[in-house]
């Protein structure tokens, strides 16, 4: 028997892709590199992107097509390419990125989103070119504290590949899980789906050019956790708590996570938000609501810095709520607050990528 290109494309024509219906030759699938030696044919395949999750099914349809209507003597290697270029490999994903920061809390109701919304505006404010990823999968805040509730954000091809642009809001790319579920409906995701929508938001995205990269990460620790530091080499975390017992317990399970042998990601310091009470007539006096200094003294107790503390005022809540971070507003007593706390971050980063070797993605145990 004779082997020739049409016998080998016919066989194919009988193979549907499931993601359109079409035949492999009508939807120009079969790459036109075809090569026959005897009774071995070579080719390959080719898909929009590397992950279809098509790819393996339809690779073994052509492969039993060909034995089924040209011979079972056959030997069939079929290569697979695709349109779009692959994500790049966990810890090359952004390299145009100087320094990662994760902001993390050890339990919910802190305040963490509003520290990183606020921090990323007084950075911007400062000069710095600044990214802000809402990683809180199961309550993305971000949107609101933007007001950018409506955004939709659309892929565009850059380099071969659909990159999703990030929104841009006081001089800030942000990105948030938010813009893409519905806003008034739970999002009941599995781990792993969240991680890989999470990746999509990393790795997928035109980032492009950053100073500070801030990962609003989601309370406690989580698969999500796990997945940033085994996708991305983060320069370091900030911490946030509150002076509360129960929150200075939690933010020290905090730290723990990001300090062992394991993970190995330096703590840039704590955050002690809503430090003290200060009202709006009475701007000289602090009442402290929530306790004093605890997470100063916890920030002494396990020898991290202590970037910032920043005070109540009512002010920051409306804020969040209607989409202008009190940080615009540097003429306010927590405007100031932040911006100092942007310049402590600063130094901080500095400090630690003069004394300490880069950090490395967390590696996966098989």
């Amino acid at each position: 028997m004779t082997l020739y290109p049409k016998l080998i494309l016919d066989a194919l024509a009988t193979v549907r892709y499931p993601g359109t219906g079409k035949n492999l030759v009508e939807a120009e699938m079969v790459a036109d590199n075809m090569r026959i030696d005897g009774m071995k044919v070579s080719f390959s395949l080719i898909f929009e992107k590397s992950t279809d999750p098509f790819m393996k099914s339809v690779v073994k349809a052509a492969e039993a097509a060909i034995h089924a209507y040209v011979s079972n003597d056959v030997e069939v290697t079929i290569a697979t390419e695709s349109k779009q270029a692959a994500r790049p490999e966990p810890g090359k994903m952004l390299p145009q990125v100087k320094n990662i920061i994760g902001v993390s809390s050890g339990k919910g109701g802190v305040g963490k989103s509003t520290v990183a919304a606020n921090l990323a505006v007084s950075l911007a404010k400062l000069g710095y070119k600044v990214g802000l990823l809402d990683a809180d999968i199961f309550g993305p805040s971000m949107p609101k504290m933007f007001q950018v509730e409506d955004a939709r954000p659309y892929a565009e091809n850059i380099g071969g590949r659909d990159l999703i642009i990030p929104v841009e809001k006081y001089g800030i790319k942000l990105l948030s899980i938010g813009f893409f579920v519905d806003p008034d409906q739970a999002t009941l995701w599995r781990g792993g789906m969240a991680s890989n929508a999470l990746k999509q938001l990393i790795g997928d995205a035109n980032w492009g050019d950053l100073d500070y990269f801030l990962i609003d990460l989601p309370p406690g620790t989580s698969d999500i956790h796990l997945t940033v530091v085994q996708t991305l080499a983060l320069t370091g975390a900030i911490v946030v708590s509150t002076p509360q017992a129960v929150a200075l317990a939690d933010a020290r399970k905090g730290i723990n996570m990001f300090i062992n042998d394991k993970v190995n990601v330096p703590i840039l310091g704590l955050v002690e938000n809503m430090a003290w009470f200060t009202p709006a007539e009475l701007p000289e006096n602090k009442y402290y609501i929530f306790g004093k200094e605890g997470a100063k003294q916890l920030a002494e107790e396990m020898n991290v810095p202590l970037l910032g503390q920043i005070p109540i005022v009512q002010s920051i809540c409306e804020s969040g709520d209607n989409g202008t971070p009190v940080a615009l507003d540097e003429n306010t007593v927590t405007g100031r607050a932040f911006l100092q706390l942007a310049a402590a971050v600063v130094r901080q980063v500095d400090k630690r990528n003069v004394e300490m070797a880069p950090t490395e993605v967390v590696k996966m145990n098989k």
